[in-house]
Parts: structure tokens; sequence; C-alpha cells
């Protein structure tokens, strides 16, 4: 049996959440964004993700790690909701869900989910959202699946400020017990 955690992130931890994040996004963005349209100097998202991790802009905002042994194979963002049809004092948002795509189908995603929905309950979030890549569709299986529900609302992101890299997503719900 393996050695899997779900905790809070620490400072520590923002060299490896950088290189997870940039090196997942290239797998979550293939044929949606040119590659060079992502980030790629993990110098700069480690010192990004450490100035968070270090001085959070709001007490609410957690980042957890799913680690495998010591080794950190996901992670996920919980902050109030910034949506304007959201309420910031009882509904959250999943910011990011992300699980190394060679990790996947390990259980890390629903650890990782779960101790996320369990955060936000102990913040006394009535509602959570988390917005999703339109065509993510083993994403969103994954979210119907724990309880979630698209509710309708759906956005595309300017990637570039030009136009030329616009990314749909639609958001998903979930009632928080």
């Amino acid at each position: 049996m393996s050695d899997v955690s779900v905790r809070v992130a620490w400072a520590d931890d923002a060299p490896a959440i950088a290189e997870l994040q940039l090196r997942t996004w290239r797998s979550t963005y293939a044929g949606l964004v040119p590659a060079e349209a992502l980030p790629d100097d993990v110098d700069a998202a480690t010192a990004a993700w450490h100035a968070s991790l270090s001085k959070p802009r709001d007490a609410r905002n957690r980042v957890l790690v799913a680690l495998e042994r010591n080794r950190a194979v996901g992670f996920a963002i919980t902050t109030p909701a910034s949506d304007p049809d959201c309420d910031p004092v009882s509904d959250a948002e999943i910011a990011e869900l992300t699980v190394d795509p060679e990790e996947r189908g390990k259980g890390h995603g629903s650890r990782l989910l779960q101790a996320a929905v369990d955060t936000l309950v102990a913040d006394r979030f009535r509602r959570a959202v988390l917005w999703a890549v339109a065509s993510d569709d083993a994403l969103r299986t994954f979210l119907t699946e724990a309880g979630w529900a698209p509710d309708q609302a759906h956005r595309e992101l300017d990637l570039d400020g030009t136009g030329a890299t616009l990314v749909k997503q639609v958001r998903l719900h979930t009632a928080l017990a």
C-alpha cells in the first residue's frame, strides 16, 4: 500500500508545485493553446508560489498538496469565489485542481477534492464552484461523479490579450454540507 496523503502546502513546496503546474498545463492545454503561449519559467513560477504560500492575501486562501510518500503529485487551490454572481462569504471556488497526468487514476484526485471540500466546509462556505476547460471531459466526468453539476455559467478566457488564444470554460458547482 502506498504512503499517500493530502496536507496544507508549505512555502517549501513552491518548487514542486511550480514544476507540477507548468508540466501539467502543457498536457491540459495541448491542442487548445499554442505551447509558446504557456509559461515555462520554473524559477519565476517558484518565486510566485513561494510568495503566495508565505503570505496569502486572505486567510481563507488555501493550497493543498497531494503527496505520494514525500513527492507532490497534485494540488488544489481554495478561495472565496470572485464571480459577480457569487457571494464571497458563502460561496467558495476551487481555483485549480491539478493531478500529475502520470498519477491519475490512483485516488489522488479524489483525496485532493475531498480535502478541498472539507477545508471549505471548515471555513463555513455553503457552496463551491470550479471552472473547467469546456473540452476537458475527464475532469467534468470526475466532478459530476463526485456530485458536482454544471450551473450553466460559461466564459472564454483570452490568455494572450489579443483574442488569438481563447479557452472556453464551464462552471460546475456543488452544495457543501
